[in-house]
């Protein structure tokens, strides 16, 4: 953000008739957000009425696998359907794969379900994004995404309460019936709500060769959780790790591409942020997948309690983010470098306090990490925005879903790998929830340092030289 730049009010957020995809961005989140959020307070209710312990990790990462192949096509599919019908087929997709999750007789046929979910909701991501970058000069950004993280907020509130009500009484498959309808809501209002469009001709095309090595290093890392030994366990990790950084090879030599120029450097400023972003997505999944768990087989608690208790991440993060939407000057790079280091600190006192200490710590350790999401995020995202071109925002938008959705489905499925190891994969005993409550925080420790070093960059003064596009 450039020092002489003044933060934009909410009546420039909601003017020109942004106010309806306004509202559709909301709603397309509260989906995003509630479904991770009810998924981690009712797996270990599935998991016991399903089976296929192994599989836990994958209801989250093939959740977000389908989220990010299907992110990374959004704007095309807004090109060839027009945004109206595209959002329609999105919403009403994400509801058939609720529906196929709330019927699955046993863990594969909820996984698809899961997958599908996956690829109606990434569509939604995208396309929210795109239209964050179009609709939005870099001054408002800051006061959208702090709108959607009250999203996160309202989820934060309701979404533990449904989950943990539903999964205590037994009915767990109830949950995804609900949200089945809240997607045919979000198709109606998709069609009320947005203009048609025009359909483009269909000579777009998606950069499919390092999105589809997007999806192999998700699946290397996902089958990493499988092998049952550190030495397997750790060499399917780097595979994905080098899958990932192939796809970023291919993508920087195509025309058609999946991120602006210069994403894969992390010395240029959206660079640094994409990958901080990916890094602590990845380093902070382990809190959502198996937190409820370790907490419901340690200490007994409900599926209610446990998935507040975890909650406490967005909550923070809403709670934080908003009184700091409007600073500008030198304040975001300050931010930035601070909210990180805090989302470390958090995940360092997590492997402190989460197997012994009173819950009352457990609460702060999490929300640490959501208080550090809340400093950090949105500036990171302006960051991102404002260090690109007008004719690369678009792509840059999109990006930032891919990244964010990318990092999730890789940290679900490293914290998935090395709960397996501890034990997870056999059921949920006491000694494994013990092993797990620590080693999947110590874990992450290591890319959330990365993660520091990268936002170092984000934040430095070089950042606040981004052009001001207006």
């Amino acid at each position: 953000m450039s020092q002489g730049q003044t933060a934009g009010s909410w009546t420039d957020v909601l003017a020109e008739g942004r106010l309806p995809r306004f509202v559709l961005i909301c709603l397309a989140v509260w989906l995003n957000a509630a479904d991770s959020l009810i998924a981690a307070t009712i797996m270990p209710s599935i998991g016991r009425s399903l089976g296929g312990y192994a599989y836990f990790g994958w209801a989250t990462s093939g959740y977000l696998m389908g989220s990010v192949l299907a992110a990374a096509s959004s704007g095309v599919l807004a090109l060839r359907l027009g945004l109206r019908s595209a959002t329609v087929a999105a919403a009403l997709l994400y509801a058939g794969g609720c529906a196929l999750s709330a019927v699955a007789p046993e863990i594969f046929t909820f996984l698809a379900g899961r997958i599908l979910q996956g690829v109606g909701g990434g569509w939604l991501a995208g396309l929210s994004s795109v239209a964050i970058g179009l609709l939005f000069a870099n001054r408002l950004l800051p006061r959208v995404y702090s709108a959607i993280s009250s999203v996160w907020g309202v989820a934060v509130l309701i979404g533990p309460m449904l989950g943990g009500l539903f999964a205590d009484a037994g009915s767990w498959r109830a949950v995804f019936w609900l949200f089945a309808v809240q997607g045919a809501i979000v198709a109606a209002a998709a069609w009320v709500m947005l203009p048609a469009g025009n359909a483009a001709a269909a000579t777009d095309r998606v950069a499919w060769r390092p999105l589809s090595m997007i999806g192999v290093g998700i699946i290397l890392i996902a089958v990493a959780d499988l092998t049952g030994d550190f030495v397997g366990t750790t060499a399917f990790i780097g595979l994905g790790v080098a899958a990932f950084l192939l796809a970023l090879k291919l993508d920087a030599r195509r025309d058609v591409r999946l991120f602006p120029h210069g994403s894969g450097d992390p010395r240029t400023v959206h660079g640094a942020g994409y990958a901080t972003i990916f890094l602590l997505y990845v380093a902070t999944m382990g809190l959502l997948v198996y937190g409820p768990a370790v907490l419901q087989t340690l200490r007994g608690l409900s599926a209610l309690a446990a998935g507040y208790v975890v909650g406490a991440e967005a909550l923070f993060w809403t709670a934080v983010s908003l009184p700091v939407a409007g600073l500008t000057g030198k304040w975001p790079n300050r931010l930035i470098r601070g909210g990180v280091l805090l989302i470390f600190v958090g995940l360092a006192c997590c492997a402190l306090v989460f197997v012994d200490s009173d819950l009352a710590w457990v609460v702060v350790a999490s929300g640490l990490i959501g208080a550090g999401f809340g400093l950090s995020y949105s500036f990171i995202s302006q960051a991102i925005l404002g260090d690109l071109s007008d004719e690369e925002r678009a792509i840059g938008g999109a990006g930032i879903a891919t990244v964010r959705l990318t990092g999730a489905a890789a940290g679900s499925a490293m914290a998935a790998a090395v709960a397996n190891l501890a034990g997870f994969a056999h059921g949920f005993s006491t000694p494994a929830a013990r092993t797990a409550g620590l080693w999947v925080f110590l874990a992450a420790l290591p890319v959330a340092a990365l993660a520091c070093i990268t936002a170092w960059r984000v934040g430095s003064p070089l950042a606040a030289r981004a052009p001001d596009l207006n």
